[in-house]
């Protein structure tokens, strides 16, 4: 699918990622380590107070800017975790999304962080994707799922689970500020995955590990899928149609 080109290298950029309670930090930290490399580009980490924030896993980080302070934004991004099943009812967060995705370049998320723009009613009619457990989950919200590592439908730009992060950070860099700054971006990094084993998608992981980490996680994902389907009604109630 086509895309606008480059943004000129003198226009300022300013990309805000969601930062809140409970998400997974590589969701955030890959994409956000390479939006800081790009040039003329402010990164801004928000949330709705200026407190420190602890990850799904206990690592502690910082907003910069809060919701209310933050200016339009060239990009909003939404990371996932477990954190975003509580975005999902959260209307000061889903309307911040909306808002800023009236005058965005781009909306996008890292794993999970598509069922909070599915959420906010912001893929209706779109291809996006998610992590493969709860992929599905986004035709509930009027989204086409796509299990693929990175998809882009118009202005929405979704990645896949945790790691696709910085997948998803380069393509974005790739249709902001053109491929070659991209691959500066990519040398920089040494991003040159070479996994110790074939085990990182649902096909290559095969049917008795993937059952086993659907058991492992199967509390969590019932209430994830509640959460989902709680928005999915409040879709219908604000377009009966």
């Amino acid at each position: 699918m086509s895309v606008a080109p480059p943004v000129p290298a003198e226009s300022r950029l300013e990309i805000g990622l969601l930062l809140y309670p409970k998400l997974t930090q590589l969701d955030l930290t890959g994409p956000f380590e390479v939006f800081c490399r790009m040039s003329n580009t402010r990164v801004h980490l928000l949330w709705k107070t200026r407190e420190p924030v602890t990850s799904d896993r206990g690592l502690t980080l910082t907003p910069t800017m809060t919701l209310e302070e933050c200016p339009a934004l060239d990009v909003v991004v939404v990371p996932g975790g477990a954190g975003q099943v509580a975005l999902m009812d959260d209307t000061t967060v889903l309307g911040f999304l909306a808002k800023q995705a009236a005058t965005a370049r781009y909306v996008a998320s890292v794993c999970t962080g598509a069922l909070v723009l599915g959420a906010a009613g912001l893929l209706k009619g779109r291809r996006a994707t998610s992590h493969w457990m709860s992929l599905d989950e986004l035709a509930l919200l009027g989204a086409t799922p796509v299990a693929e590592r990175v998809v882009i439908d118009g202005l929405i730009v979704t990645g896949g689970g945790v790691t696709a992060g910085i997948d998803f950070g380069l393509k974005l860099a790739a249709i902001l500020r053109g491929e070659p700054e991209a691959r500066r971006i990519q040398l920089e990094i040494e991003y040159n995955p070479q996994p110790p084993f074939n085990a990182g998608s649902p096909e290559s992981a095969g049917p008795e590990l993937v059952a086993a980490t659907r058991r492992r996680y199967a509390p969590f994902l019932t209430a994830r899928r509640e959460a989902t389907l709680r928005a999915q009604a409040q879709l219908a109630r604000q377009d009966p149609r």
